[in-house]
């Protein structure tokens, strides 16, 4: 991966090399740190980048801050402001990846939350494929387990958290699978690695409940309303049983890296006909429009750059 060029640090942007943190920073050494992800996506027909929902994005952000005990002193529309700033800086003219992170920055020895500094920083870098096999990803039911809200909450995008994240993937993929799913404590399924899961069975649209120890994910939730209002499909929040995935219609993983990613075999087995099912391909087709500015009914989910 190429780093960027730039990045916003301590409330201005400056070169890349230059945005640097002590090895004794707080969230370095406990993992008290909170992150987003935003993409903006490059329309070819007008040379034009679309900021994807960035102050949902940026709510949700905070909303992680807020758990934290972080203030940034900033709402969803500086933040917002701060990423066209770093973007239109960098002169980017294809799809890009934006990575704010906000983290206790205090220098020092002691476990705890209170009384320890904030900073934020923000990174945008060009960006492909999250899932390289994205339309017919095999993936495994890791014998991880997701942390649970009363653990560390993965409704807040907690850096120390994702730990969990890498043992599930970095497993999932050493044993051949592109990705991994995850059970909660009580053996529900939960999300991928670092995605939102959906399945389809007999016309109906499933996902996990919130309180199955999900992130809240933006495109998730975006999907949702699209498979509703574009699709007519009833969509139903409840808990998925492990061995559901198994004789579905379709299953496919959403997130802001992921996009739509469907999958088609699980566990060696195959999902459906083994092929991406009609639902995750409308999906698909109707998001990827609307994320590069060619679908005017949802043109407010997007900001022009």
């Amino acid at each position: 991966m190429k780093l960027p060029e730039y990045a916003y640090f301590k409330g201005e942007i400056v070169p890349y090399a230059e945005a640097k943190v002590g090895i004794l920073t707080h969230a370095l050494n406990y993992g008290t740190g909170v992150f987003g992800g935003v993409r903006a996506y490059k329309n070819d027909d007008n040379g034009k980048l679309y900021l994807f929902r960035p102050y949902d994005h940026y709510k949700r952000f905070l909303n992680s801050c807020k758990m934290m005990l972080m203030d940034l002193g900033e709402t969803p529309e500086s933040l917002t402001q701060h990423t066209i700033d770093l973007v239109k800086k960098g002169g980017f003219s294809e799809d890009v990846y934006i990575r704010p992170l906000a983290y206790k920055s205090s220098e020092m020895i002691g476990v705890k939350l209170h009384d320890v500094e904030a900073e934020f920083s923000i990174v945008a870098l060009p960006f492909g494929k999250y899932v390289s096999n994205d339309t017919n990803a095999h993936v495994t039911v890791s014998s991880w387990r997701r942390l649970d809200d009363n653990v560390i909450p993965a409704r807040g995008k907690i850096s120390g958290a994702y730990a969990n994240s890498a043992f599930i993937k970095t497993d999932a993929v050493r044993s051949g699978f592109d990705e991994a799913l995850v059970l909660t404590q009580s053996g529900h399924l939960s999300e991928g690695s670092a995605e939102n899961v959906f399945m389809v069975r007999d016309g109906v649209l499933y996902t996990p409940a919130v309180y199955e120890n999900i992130l809240e994910g933006i495109t998730r939730r975006s999907i949702m309303e699209l498979a509703a209002k574009e699709l007519g499909m009833e969509v139903i929040e409840r808990p998925i049983d492990r061995t559901e995935i198994y004789i579905c219609d379709e299953f496919f993983m959403t997130g802001t890296a992921a996009q739509v990613t469907a999958i088609t075999k699980v566990d060696h087995r195959p999902v459906g006909d083994g092929l991406m099912g009609p639902v995750a391909a409308k999906l698909r087709e109707l998001f990827f429009d609307i994320l590069r500015g060619k679908n005017e009914k949802y043109a407010a989910w997007n900001l022009e750059i």
